[in-house]
């Protein structure tokens, strides 16, 4: 037999009252609130995932709807509520954190897997059920998997494009960025974003199938080939929009009050022509798409990084679908400019980190560093470096 843990860092719901540890968030209230809002849809479970609309790595607080509503601040994850019940899965990096985060409304499953999650929704939603999702917050294939889960089930998978967490958040949840989205010098770039929309309209008319657009939606993909750059995630040069290319215009779903002046006149500079870019509200993707393919039309898109909710917009005869976008593989391959460019940045980076080496052989015997401490350090020698933007993650410090 076990004895009784003495660990007062993680929560204990099996004592009356349970033990909840400074570091747990109270999530009654917002729970009590999300139940009402799915009783007024019809909703009998309602899943929140941890990820944006661009099926981004790393998101916003802004973004950060299933760390609001259930307190865990992990990088991945998935909740589901329903009217008596809620339950987070994630992987063996978050157990520990999760029992620190999470509050006795909530049951942690100890893995990732969709058959899991289905089978314990299909435990707590009776037949004839609905289980609701932000369809844009889903890949294409998660939703696949979620529909061929509950087939047969006698439960309805219903895409809600209302989001329910939002409604509940309200005027609490972040605002949008509103930081400039600047032009990247041309010294930085490898080649102009008038050549790569060339070299990517090239790619459509070379292809079988004949495209008549491509359509963007991961972040990086429409800052590459723009060559703009913003800081709307921490530790990502990007920020959000979608682009939609066709063989005569360009249209970009950004907030466009946002464009630095030279940034504005840089995708402006071919107007009117094919090399015009016209500046569209970042809301009105989905309208907009709607519209276009009303039209004789075929979309090319890459799968990894569309959501279900713009997939679905699209007649299934009018899409060339693969993993990855032409410009996401475009971008995969370095011309000589940013092989260059990118060995001056391991260069500088690794002079940094050199000093960083030498500075812990000094520091560490007298007993003067901590893990936090020689992060802190760390970053300051890279912030030091010329041309320095900042980590592209938190730095992992960890000894012993």
């Amino acid at each position: 037999p076990q004895a009784p843990s003495t660990r007062n860092d993680i929560r204990d719901c099996s004592t009356d009252p349970p033990y909840l540890p400074p570091t747990a968030t109270n999530t009654t209230a917002r729970l009590a609130a999300l139940r009402d809002t799915m009783q007024a849809h019809g909703v009998h479970a309602y899943i929140v995932p941890s990820t944006d609309a661009h099926m981004s790595e790393y998101i916003s607080k802004r973004d950060a709807r299933l760390g609001w509503l259930t307190g865990f601040t992990g990088s991945a994850g998935t909740s589901v509520v329903t009217k008596d019940k809620a339950a987070l899965w994630t992987d063996s990096r978050y157990w520990t954190q999760a029992e620190r985060e999470l509050d006795c409304n909530w049951e942690l499953q100890r893995t990732t897997w969709i058959e899991s999650i289905v089978m314990w929704i299909l435990e707590a939603v009776p037949v004839g059920g609905n289980i609701s999702l932000d369809p844009f917050l889903f890949s294409i294939a998660t939703w696949n998997s979620y529909s061929k889960a509950l087939h047969g089930s006698g439960r309805t998978l219903l895409p809600l494009e209302t989001n329910l967490v939002d409604q509940v958040w309200g005027d609490q949840r972040p605002p949008p960025s509103s930081s400039e989205i600047y032009s990247l010098p041309a010294a930085f770039t490898g080649s102009s974003w008038q050549e790569k929309v060339d070299g990517i309209r090239q790619q459509m008319e070379q292809h079988m199938r004949r495209p008549t657009a491509v359509l963007l939606s991961g972040l990086e993909e429409t800052a590459w080939l723009f060559n703009l750059r913003g800081d709307d995630i921490p530790y990502n040069p990007v920020f959000y929009s979608y682009t939609l290319l066709t063989n005569t215009n360009i249209s970009l779903f950004v907030e466009g009050s946002r464009l630095s002046a030279a940034a504005r006149e840089s995708l402006r500079s071919g107007c009117p022509g094919p090399l015009c870019v016209e500046l569209q509200e970042y809301g009105q993707v989905s309208a907009h798409l709607g519209n276009y393919t009303r039209g004789n039309v075929t979309v090319w898109l890459g799968t990894e990084y569309t959501t279900y909710g713009l997939y679905s917009i699209i007649p299934q005869e009018k899409l060339l679908e693969e993993s990855y976008s032409p410009v996401m593989t475009a971008k995969a391959v370095k011309n000589a400019q940013e092989q260059e460019l990118l060995r001056a940045a391991h260069v500088r980076d690794a002079v940094a980190v050199i000093q960083y080496l030498l500075w812990l052989e000094k520091m560490v015997p007298q007993g003067q560093v901590d893990e936090f401490s020689g992060a802190q350090h760390i970053d300051a020698l890279r912030r030091a470096q010329q041309h320095s933007h900042g980590p592209s993650f938190q730095s992992i410090s960890a000894s012993g």
